[in-house]
């Protein structure tokens, strides 16, 4: 491996969250029984023409303004030729020679906290296609069209990726961007989000490009780091054989974990464009221009930068809460209610991100919300509970078994001792069944006084106040 680079990019599908298609108003509603949503414009009826949905053209605006692209304002649609069961038209409408988006990158942040930027070639406005369904049929295939029409912003790298690990971090990135601005919801399971990935390899320190096969329609992150860690694998082998790589089209089989070749992959000359004669020209004007500029929210980097100097976050903490738009307003709403922005954070990243992942749920479906949270680090900042036993009541409150922190407090009898004297009373018993434990911390082990503390707060069934227990200890023990 260490003989050969890996070169990669992406073209990823978004689809953009209109409520109706790109030229026509049949709706994009996900689910609905097969052809009940197309309309004849979809259908490609004889004199039927397409109009174009401003709303997409907005959402393509808005993307290409967050990645510091150049808006073309005068963009142009094209006809892709290819015939396919599941394209009425024996075309698509898409972009091709002007795009509306031009240029830009994203900035990706590794594993390893080094950062690399990623640059676009562009972000193209089309139309998807229908759907071919195999699995229901023995001997036939059928042909669902509800999703032609549906309004798509094709986002394309330059080959600049060099192993699977950046290509994950940019998918990532870009689907956390799309969801942030709202122009597509990201589901990835329904095909809101779909990554196309062009795999070559070629020998460390040659110039030229090795022969790329692009693998199609990879709709989880998981399954896109197997499909290229075969593929890369794959190409090498062949390469090492004696074999040339052939330019393909090829699918990756989750089950086998292998991809396969499904044709050769064609080149732009072989779609055959040319501009779309029902289409004028699309024309973003100024006014249009500046009214989505005003309206763009604030990015997740402008907002990891000032999590960390307005709330006095570490870099790192500050960029794990600002990727995410929801997240993002979940530790400002609990910031907000009155709770320490170092607390929250701990608890978002901590228990509240673990418990999700642990239920597969995103945090907007919390059982504890944002002012239920803030209640809870409050509660640990006024020395009512510590903060194991915040762990009790963080669970009581996302089982449902009380509405409210102060409830569940009440209920369990969870208030922290913070009496001093009923504290010294605990530390005294434990003193006097404690002899090998003196010795060993008067000997100069200071972990015999973190085990008369444990004791302590075992005593104290976790209700002493830690600092107060640990202050009164080691007082005593002076």
């Amino acid at each position: 491996m260490a003989q050969w680079e890996i070169v990669i990019g992406l073209e990823t599908h978004t689809q953009l969250t209109t409520a109706s298609k790109i030229f026509s108003g049949s709706s994009t509603a996900f689910g609905a029984a097969p052809n009940t949503q197309a309309s004849v414009v979809d259908l490609a009826m004889p004199g039927a023409l397409p109009v174009m949905n401003i709303g997409a053209v907005e959402r393509a605006v808005k993307f290409g303004l967050a990645i510091g692209a150049k808006i073309n304002q005068r963009s142009i649609f094209a006809r892709k030729n290819y015939f396919y069961p599941d394209l009425p038209k024996g075309y698509q409408i898409s972009q091709f020679e002007t795009p509306i988006v031009q240029g830009g990158g994203l900035t990706i942040t590794l594993d390893d906290g080094t950062t690399k930027f990623i640059e676009l070639t562009r972000a193209h406005l089309e139309e998807d296609a229908g759907k071919s369904v195999h699995e229901q049929f023995d001997s036939e295939s059928g042909v669902d069209l509800n999703r032609a029409g549906t309004p798509l912003l094709e986002i394309v790298t330059e080959p600049v990726m060099r192993s699977g690990k950046e290509a994950i971090a940019y998918a990532k990135t870009l689907h956390n961007l799309v969801r942030y601005l709202d122009i597509c919801d990201g589901n990835m399971q329904e095909g809101s989000f779909r990554c196309d990935v062009n795999v070559s390899v070629r020998p460390m320190g040659q110039k030229e490009f090795g022969t790329r096969r692009e693998i199609k329609n990879l709709n989880s992150f998981k399954f896109m780091q197997q499909a290229i860690d075969y593929e890369v694998r794959w190409q090498i082998e062949q390469i090492e054989d004696g074999k040339k790589i052939v330019q393909a089209t090829v699918l990756f089989n989750p089950d086998t974990g292998e991809t396969r070749a499904m044709r050769s992959k064609e080149d732009a000359m072989d779609y055959r464009y040319f501009p779309d004669p029902d289409l004028p020209p699309l024309v973003v004007s100024d006014e249009m221009l500046a009214r989505i500029k005003a309206g763009m929210p604030e990015l997740p980097e402008a907002k990891c930068s000032r999590f960390s100097s307005q709330y006095g976050l570490s870099h790192y903490d500050a960029l794990l809460l600002s990727q995410d738009g929801a997240t993002a307003s979940y530790f400002e709403t609990a910031v907000n209610s009155g709770a320490d922005a170092k607390l929250v954070a701990n608890w978002i990243l901590g228990e509240v991100s673990a418990t999700l992942n642990r239920e597969d749920k995103t945090i907007e479906q919390s059982p504890v919300n944002a002012v239920r949270l803030s209640n809870l680090v409050a509660r640990i900042s006024d020395g009512t509970i510590s903060h194991k036993i915040a762990k009790t009541v963080f669970e009581a409150l996302w089982s449902g078994e009380a509405a409210s922190v102060d409830a569940v407090i009440e209920s369990k009898g969870l208030k922290q001792i913070s009496d001093s004297g009923a504290i010294e009373k605990i530390v005294d018993e434990v003193l006097e069944k404690s002899a090998a434990q003196i010795a060993d911390y008067k000997a100069g082990k200071e972990k015999a006084l973190m085990s008369i503390v444990g004791m302590v707060m075992k005593a104290s069934q976790g209700k002493a106040n830690p600092a107060q227990v640990n202050d009164i200890v080691r007082r005593k023990l002076a």
